[in-house]
């Protein structure tokens, strides 16, 4: 299986799947922290996955979602941004009314 298809397989199986730097209780880079705290604050269920652990996810994940930065959120298999969009979803609501949609079937 290719990254493209491990990384798609992923993200289909997790409802919110967020690729990061480090883990959801140890973040190797402030804007994974960040991504963390995000959807701690709004109380989201996600699914992690250590980029740092695999070099060629760490790769794939930049050309899956055509997005050069890490931390990438998905939800509902859908790629939503970094930490910054994140944040600025999470600012004016967009973020918690996107977590609260179930995917369409």
């Amino acid at each position: 299986m290719d990254v493209s298809q491990r990384i798609k397989e992923t993200v289909d199986s997790n409802r919110v799947m967020l690729f990061m730097k480090g883990n959801r209780d140890f973040p190797q880079c402030g804007f994974s922290g960040r991504a963390i705290q995000i959807l701690q604050a709004l109380g989201a269920e996600f699914e992690t996955a250590d980029v740092l652990m695999d070099d060629e996810i760490r790769q794939g994940i930049k050309a899956f979602s055509n997005w050069p930065t890490i931390p990438q959120l998905y939800i509902n298999g859908e790629f939503v941004g970094g930490s910054d969009i994140m944040m600025e979803m999470y600012e004016n609501g967009e973020l918690k009314k996107a977590l609260s949609q179930t995917p369409a079937a």
